[in-house]
């Protein structure tokens, strides 16, 4: 399947915010895009999906259970919930009532659309978006599920790409499908915005680091320049602290110390460069900063747990599909 980017690129570089530049490096390998209708008692069970798993209720109310998340969660007309992670999760009218497998409706769905029940008092959109191993990084440090609530001025702009997904997929024509996959990528930035300045969302994550204006200027720094030989000295000259106090509020608000973040950027440009066959591995170690091959082999099986080379002859298949 042809890989298709999250969001256009034509900005330069040093010009993008750091969520801009991190969604404009990652490509979807896979997405999906359907709807449920139910109405009536109802109740489905959903495996973990591969993937960011991401629903939307147009109109109705359910409760959702995911796996690992003691409490059900309430969802009316309007509200998202994002699934970082593999977990099973269900969606039903009734906590009480019993469960079918999601596969029981969804093998008979028109349209992308699936039917459960009188099928006329609840309708969700839900996507899929497969981005490998490279969305860590954005995605390894969000909850369990992350749910936003309608009603605020921010999910204006998430409540009309809703209003248009859902027209899209039951009113099918020319193009259908090229537009709900970008109508759902503008779904997804407009959560992580929306998650990014909810309040309460205080566990570490890369997310919440770009959001603090100190921490954020450095990442950005980072990007700007991943080759040059940082240290955390000059990075909290930028932040314009200590370096004890730097380097404290960085790991409180990313999870990881800034040297590290430098190292695990650096691996996410190199797995860009190592999808493209007229990149040498030595060329990429020099623009990553490193003074030669080994160094970089070293760093890159550190974090991706494979050389370049494994990597490199691994992703091949896809990048040529």
């Amino acid at each position: 399947m042809q890989q298709s980017p999250i969001i256009c690129r034509d900005r330069p570089t040093h010009l993008m915010d750091p969520l801009s530049e991190t969604l404009s490096l990652l490509n979807t390998h896979n997405s999906f895009f359907a709807g449920l209708k139910a109405g009536g008692d109802w109740a489905i069970d959903f495996p973990p999906p591969d993937g960011i798993k991401f629903n939307a209720i147009v109109e109705g109310t359910c409760w959702l259970m995911v796996q690992g998340v003691e409490q059900p969660i309430r969802l009316t007309a309007g509200d998202c919930f994002l699934l970082p992670r593999k977990r099973a999760f269900s969606l039903r009218s009734d906590l009480s009532f019993p469960a079918i497998h999601s596969d029981a409706i969804y093998r008979h769905a028109v349209n992308g659309i699936a039917s459960c029940g009188t099928a006329d008092e609840f309708f969700l959109i839900g996507g899929r978006f497969d981005f490998g191993e490279e969305a860590r990084l954005l995605f390894d440090g969000l909850p369990p599920v992350a749910v936003i609530k309608s009603g605020s001025d921010q999910a204006s702009v998430l409540n009309w790409a809703l209003q248009r997904i859902a027209h899209e997929l039951t009113n099918p024509a020319l193009g259908n499908s090229i537009v709900v996959q970008h109508l759902g990528h503008i779904m997804l930035v407009q959560v992580l915005r929306i998650y990014l300045i909810q309040e309460g969302n205080t566990a570490p994550s890369w997310l919440l680091a770009i959001s603090d204006p100190r921490i954020g200027a450095t990442i950005q720094a980072i990007h700007a320049d991943p080759a040059r030989s940082w240290s955390v000295e000059s990075l909290a000259k930028i932040a314009g602290v200590s370096r004890s106090t730097f380097a404290l509020r960085f790991k409180q608000k990313s999870g990881v110390a800034p040297l590290e973040y430098v190292l695990r950027w650096r691996m996410q440009l190199a797995t860009r460069l190592l999808k493209t066959n007229h990149t040498t591995i030595s060329s990429i170690a020099q623009k990553l900063g490193y003074d030669s091959d080994s160094a970089f082999s070293h760093a890159f099986k550190r974090i991706m747990t494979c050389s370049p080379r494994e990597y490199r002859e691994r992703v091949a298949p896809i990048s040529q599909q």
